[in-house]
């Protein structure tokens, strides 16, 4: 069975797949659809979650003013559901959404603001089956400045020059990096091709285009029957 509420029935056909407590309440956490960001975690009973569901929209329950409360409702900052699902025990949910504004109340992107330090040796190391994780990181910046657009920032510069500018950008990189593999110089192909997936990565959040979307269509063409 799937995970998904969208993919396996009604409301009412799943409902008692999922284990609220013994007050009625199940933890929710929201993730960003497309930065992947977690934003925010809350919790949800039976009635916000028929009103997410029928809404589109994130329903919470409040357990310090024990009320019903829609995010944004006074603030704008809405969210717009994409997906909604639950984990195998029946006791999380998790609800993608796509964040009309800062999901928290001090206005910072996402609840999850204060970062512990960790020891340099650890926070350097990175596993070799993550060695793309950077691509992801780089991926939530990129989205990060094109909400907040900070005064000064290059990629700040770039969303408000426009499609055309970014698309002048990565045709001089590309270029560049045609010019560097020519030379046979590697030392120059490193940074014009970084800068070019630099570029290519404003280009699809300009676009809307998550990099899932790459990765999944990557894979595809890899499982095709080979014909070499």
């Amino acid at each position: 069975m799937s995970n998904n509420l969208n993919q396996v029935g009604s409301l009412e056909q799943i409902q008692n797949e999922i284990r609220f407590d013994e007050a009625g309440l199940v933890p929710a956490i929201v993730q960003d659809a497309t930065t992947k960001n977690v934003l925010m975690m809350a919790y949800m009973n039976l009635e916000s979650l028929k009103l997410s569901v029928e809404s589109g929209e994130t329903w919470f329950w409040s357990r310090s003013r024990q009320q019903l409360w829609h995010k944004g409702a006074t603030s704008g900052n809405t969210q717009r559901i994409t997906s909604l699902s639950y984990d195998c025990d029946g006791d999380t949910l998790l609800i993608q959404v796509l964040p009309q504004g800062p999901a928290c109340h001090t206005g910072n992107v996402t609840c999850f603001f204060n970062e512990v330090s960790l020891d340099k040796k650890v926070s350097r190391a990175i596993p070799a089956n993550d060695r793309f994780a950077v691509l992801a990181e780089l991926e939530q910046i990129i989205a990060q400045r094109e909400k907040e657009r900070p005064e000064g920032a290059y990629t700040t510069y770039l969303f408000e020059k426009g499609v055309d500018k970014i698309l002048k950008k990565v045709g001089e990189e590309t270029a560049e990096a045609i010019i560097a593999a020519k030379n046979k110089d590697n030392d120059e192909l490193r940074l014009e091709v970084s800068d070019l997936i630099y570029h290519l990565l404003v280009l699809l959040e300009e676009r809307k285009l998550p990099l899932d979307e790459i990765m999944t269509e990557l894979s595809r063409r890899h499982e095709r029957p080979r014909r070499d």
